[in-house]
């Protein structure tokens, strides 16, 4: 099926370009913030976040007083990152050199105990930079005082790892650090968003974080070689290694990753997933006994394909290939990746042009990681691709309910990340009908500002993820159907999440947030059509140029070739939609319908019509459905009988009918089948037939409840 979210981005090369100090776009935001003692650093993977890292680190130890460094990654294939860099050679004073010996993520380094001792020798020698993982930094910290972290930085890599749940023992940890130390703190991570609803800090120690965000589009818009970046859907019936070959094309650079042994889409026999998986692709040629990589000779060609098999979990050979991965130099190193756990955070293969994962992905955090493996900037590729293979929902199925969730999660995880890879707008409020728009701006009647600083903060730092936790609430799910007044949703459904994650903003607050998620998602969930844009791609466009040239009558041009160049740039125009644009790039009265020069060229699509910029207002916004796109994704990649049960079982979920009720029903549901020829429909006009419907689906669901022994 195509992409859901397709984007394009400029190959500007600004994000990969260093300064005199080498660094790039994002570390020298980083490096401006280097003074605070607590900062939060929110970047995609591939932006530079490790090296940030050491510029601050170095100028703490040399400048600020700080005597250590410790660093602390999720698990130990990521330390890599972490290891001796010349930033001399390109303009820093000084270079990033930990000692090997206190690199505790090395192989040979085993045993908790032995590098709790390392961790505690550290802290009492002359050397002034430790790696380490999160674990390890959890049991040395059982065995000292605070103190023994005064005038130290630690450094905390994927920092979504850390939960303000009493129960996380890394969360307590940097708490107690951050109450009873001097410690610096400098948290590093790809997306703050955890996936379940325990945020990573709470508010009063959240707010004590300096804050530097670089964003998506920053990252990937400054490019030098990728340019698009697709994410897709496939939906499969029966075992998920009868379907793989549909969607895992080995002429692309790819990782694989199978599903989690406990998911249902697994078979619970990893090993022979693998092996069905290579079965079907090739012929096993040979494992290379010095590197683990398996040569694979493809059944369609006879070409020898590379491969890292990361689901074997034997210890030393996965240390073999491990090796392997750190040491490639070149695209022709490597073919495919299949993984399970494994490469996914701080994984570094900028080959990587597919990332494939079978199975929905509970953590939107894990998504946003596995989608970063394939996104990294490399002369081998302009396209980039994330594709989720997941299990199409079966009424038959005893778990069908938990398939409609992941299915809707899935959907939603793209809509976030469609939101996340577009460029941010500034929104301000719309005084007057001569109030200009600056670039970038969009000016709003109607909207609230931010009063105070901690909405301020919200709306340029947290808004993605908040989103992310409002896009994955179980009860906005439910919403997707269309079977909720988007009025519902925007003003009373929203409102409670955002108190639930903020309790200490103020209802005035609350509707300030919500004013500003709202109007951030329709804007970026829905096509915006500039006509100045069209103007100059219809300038420059040079079939039309040669037409002019060659005497072809304007009319004619305008008629035939114009809307050729607007359906170039807008694909996704209806042909109305695309005959009306046409017109507009092309008449004398532009900018706007008003033919005011002050007036705003972008028309955006919302509930079905094209509304210009200039006239948007908040209650506007309000009724339009955020989820709408969602809907129409659902409805277009499924069928009728799967969209069916999809709604029949959300619908299962808000019924309130008891069983005595429903039988009484079911006679009268067995008469309106045999005199209209149809169930009754949930969105008739008679209530009697809505509750009949509703009684019909509530039957169903106990028969399958009881067909399972789920009584």
């Amino acid at each position: 099926m195509p992409d859901i979210v397709h984007v394009t981005y400029a190959q500007t090369g600004q994000s990969a370009t260093t300064d005199p100090l080498g660094m790039r776009e994002m570390q020298q935001k980083v490096y401006q913030a280097r003074d605070a003692q607590y900062l939060l650093l929110k970047a995609p993977p591939a932006s530079g976040k490790s090296r940030a890292l050491m510029f601050v680190a170095l100028d703490k130890l040399m400048n600020q007083g700080i005597r250590k460094v410790i660093v602390a990654v999720p698990e130990r294939s990521i330390g890599g990152a972490f290891a001796a860099t010349p930033l001399k050679a390109d303009g820093f004073y000084a270079d990033w050199s930990p000692n090997p010996l206190y690199n505790l993520c090395t192989p040979g380094m085993d045993g908790s105990t032995s590098k709790v001792q390392a961790f505690k020798n550290f802290l009492n020698s002359g050397e002034q930079i430790l790696i380490c993982t999160h674990a390890t930094l959890r049991f040395a910290f059982e065995e000292l005082d605070e103190s023994a972290f005064d005038t130290i930085l630690l450094a905390i890599d994927e920092f979504h790892h850390v939960s303000a749940d009493g129960d996380s023992r890394l969360g307590e940890l940097l708490r107690s650090i951050m109450a009873k130390s001097s410690a610096h703190i400098v948290a590093m991570t790809g997306s703050y968003f955890r996936g379940d609803s325990v945020p990573v800090l709470l508010p009063e120690d959240e707010d004590r974080f300096t804050k530097v965000t670089y964003n998506y589009y920053q990252q990937l818009n400054g490019y030098r070689y990728l340019k698009s970046l697709g994410i897709g859907y496939h939906f499969y019936q029966g075992k998920y290694t009868s379907a793989i070959l549909e969607v895992l094309d080995t002429n692309k650079k790819t990782i694989l990753h199978i599903p989690n042994v406990n998911s249902g889409e697994s078979t619970k026999k990893k090993h022979e997933e693998v092996d069905t998986i290579l079965d079907a692709v090739g012929e096993v040629v040979s494992v290379d006994p010095d590197s683990g990589i398996i040569h694979l000779k493809r059944h369609t060609d006879g070409k020898v394909l590379k491969v890292a098999d990361l689901v074997n979990d034997t210890s030393r050979d996965r240390e073999k290939v491990v090796a392997y991965l750190r040491g490639i130099s070149s695209a022709d190193e490597l073919d495919l990746i299949i993984a399970l756990g494994m490469a996914k955070e701080g994984f570094d293969w900028p080959y990587c042009e597919h990332a494939l994962t079978v199975g929905y992905r509970g953590s939107l955090t894990e998504i946003i990681q596995i989608i970063g493996r394939a996104t990294r900037d490399s002369a081998n590729k302009t396209h980039a691709q994330f594709t989720n293979l997941i299990a199409q929902p079966d009424a038959a199925d005893d778990l069908v309910r938990v398939s409609v969730n992941n299915m809707l999660k899935a959907i939603t995880a793209s809509l976030l990340m469609e939101q996340v890879l577009a460029p941010n707008f500034k929104f301000k409020t719309r005084l007057s009908d001569d109030d200009r728009t600056e670039p970038g701006e969009i000016k709003v009647r109607g909207l609230k500002e931010p009063s105070t600083q901690r909405v301020q903060n919200i709306v340029e730092s947290d808004l993605n993820d908040l989103k992310a936790r409002i896009l994955q609430d179980d009860t906005m799910l439910k919403t997707i159907p269309g079977t909720v007044d988007p009025e519902v949703i925007n003003k009373v459904l929203i409102p409670k999440i955002i108190q639930a994650r903020y309790p200490q903003l103020t209802e005035e607050e609350v509707e300030e947030v919500r004013q500003y998620v709202v109007l951030d998602s329709v804007v970026k969930n829905n096509l915006m059509v500039d006509i100045q844009e069209l103007k100059k791609a219809i300038q420059k466009d040079e079939s039309i140029q040669k037409a002019i040239q060659g005497g072809v009558p304007e009319s004619q041009i305008n008629k035939d070739l114009v809307p050729k160049v607007v359906q170039a740039l807008y694909p996704d125009l209806e042909q109305d939609d695309l005959r009306k644009f046409s017109e507009l790039a092309v008449a004398e009265d532009n900018p706007a319908y008003s033919g005011s020069e002050s007036g705003d060229t972008r028309f955006i699509r919302m509930a079905g019509q094209f509304v210009n910029i200039d006239d948007l207002h908040i209650d506007l916004i309000d009724r339009v459905n955020p989820f709408q796109k969602a809907y129409e994704i659902l409805s277009k990649s499924v069928t009728t009988k799967v969209l069916k049960v999809i709604q029949d079982s959300i619908e299962a979920t808000r019924i309130q009918m008891t069983l005595e009720e429903a039988l009484l029903l079911w006679p009268k549901i067995q008469d309106f089948v045999k005199t209209f020829r149809r169930e009754p429909g949930l969105h008739a006009s008679d209530p009697l037939e809505v509750r009949m419907a509703q009684a019909l689906i509530y039957l169903k669901e106990q028969k399958r409840k009881a067909q399972y022994g789920q009584g």
